[in-house]
C-alpha cells in the first residue's frame, strides 16, 4: 500500500512539471485575419508584391526559396507582376547554368537561390511546416474555415521579439515569445520602416510581418487559389448530382417501393 502510495505520488508530480514545463514554453501565436483563409478567401495581390519585397531586401539575404520558380510571380492567384517585371526581377538573381557550369542571369524557368547560410532553413514550405495550431491535429474543420497557422507563426515570430538577449554557449539568444521555448539565435530581422513600399503602405513591423507571411504562404501553395475553384466546383457539381439522383429516385422508382411480387 505504502508502494502505491509513492509510485501516485511521483506520477503526479512528474505531470505537473511536466504541465508548468510544457505551458512554460507554450508559444504565443496571434490568429491574424488574412485574406487567403477561408473555402472562399484570396490572395491579396498587393500583399503579395509587399511581401517579395521584404523577401528580396530583407530575408533573402540568408533564407532560399528553392522550390519556387521565378514564372511563378506572373501568375494568376499570386503576386502577377507583368511579364516583362518578372523576367527583369528574375535577372537581377545569378544561377549557374547545368550545361556550362557557369554563373548567368536567370530566366523564368529558374528557380530562386538556395539558403545562403547552412543553419538559415529554406522558406519555401516554411508556413506549411509550421501549420496546425488551429484545433486539434487531423481536425480539418478549423484549417478550412480559420486557415492552416503557418502564416499566424510567421508574422507572429518576427513581430515577437522583446528586445532581451543572453549568451548560451558562446551564441547570442533573442528573447521571443512565439519561438518553442522563447528563445531563438535569429537576430530581430525587421524593424520599423526598414523597406519602402512602392504603393506607399506605412511599413511598419507588423505590417511587414504580415506581408512577407502572405508571401511565404503563397510560396508554399502557388495554386491555392486554382485548388479552392477546383474543390467548390466540384462541391457544387456533386451537390446538383446528389438534387438530380434525389427527383430520379421519386419519379421512377419511388411508386415501386413497397410492392412484392
Amino acid at each position: 500500500m505504502k508502494l502505491k502510495t509513492t509510485l501516485i505520488a511521483a506520477l503526479a508530480a512528474t505531470t505537473l512539471t511536466g504541465g508548468a514545463a510544457m505551458a512554460a514554453e507554450e508559444a504565443h501565436v496571434t490568429d491574424y485575419s488574412f485574406s487567403f483563409e477561408g473555402p472562399f478567401g484570396r490572395f491579396d495581390q498587393g500583399q503579395l508584391q509587399r511581401g517579395l519585397q521584404v523577401y528580396s531586401e530583407v530575408c533573402a539575404a540568408c533564407h532560399g526559396l528553392k522550390f519556387l520558380p521565378y514564372r511563378e510571380l506572373a501568375e494568376e492567384g499570386g503576386p502577377a507582376l507583368p511579364e516583362d517585371q518578372m523576367r527583369a526581377f528574375a535577372a537581377q538573381h545569378s544561377v549557374t547554368d547545368a550545361e556550362t557550369g557557369e554563373d548567368r542571369p536567370a530566366i523564368p524557368s529558374d528557380h530562386f537561390a538556395a539558403s545562403n547560410d547552412p543553419n538559415a532553413p529554406d522558406l519555401t514550405l516554411m508556413a506549411k511546416a509550421r501549420a496546425g495550431f488551429h484545433g486539434p491535429i487531423g481536425l480539418g474543420i478549423n484549417q478550412l474555415l480559420h486557415g492552416i497557422g503557418g502564416p499566424e507563426y510567421i508574422a507572429s515570430l518576427l513581430h515577437g521579439y522583446t528586445g532581451e538577449t543572453r549568451e548560451e554557449a558562446g551564441a547570442t539568444l533573442y528573447e521571443n515569445h512565439t519561438f518553442p521555448g522563447g528563445w531563438i539565435s535569429m537576430p530581430p530581422p525587421l524593424s520599423d520602416d526598414q523597406v519602402t513600399y512602392e504603393d506607399g503602405t506605412p511599413a511598419t513591423l507588423e505590417q511587414m510581418s504580415q506581408d512577407v507571411a502572405a508571401f511565404l504562404m503563397w510560396s508554399a501553395e502557388p495554386k491555392m487559389m486554382a485548388r479552392k475553384e477546383a474543390g467548390l466546383t466540384a462541391v457544387l457539381f456533386l451537390a446538383g448530382l446528389t438534387v438530380l439522383l434525389w427527383f430520379t429516385n421519386k419519379k421512377i422508382w419511388a411508386p415501386h417501393k413497397g410492392k412484392h411480387v
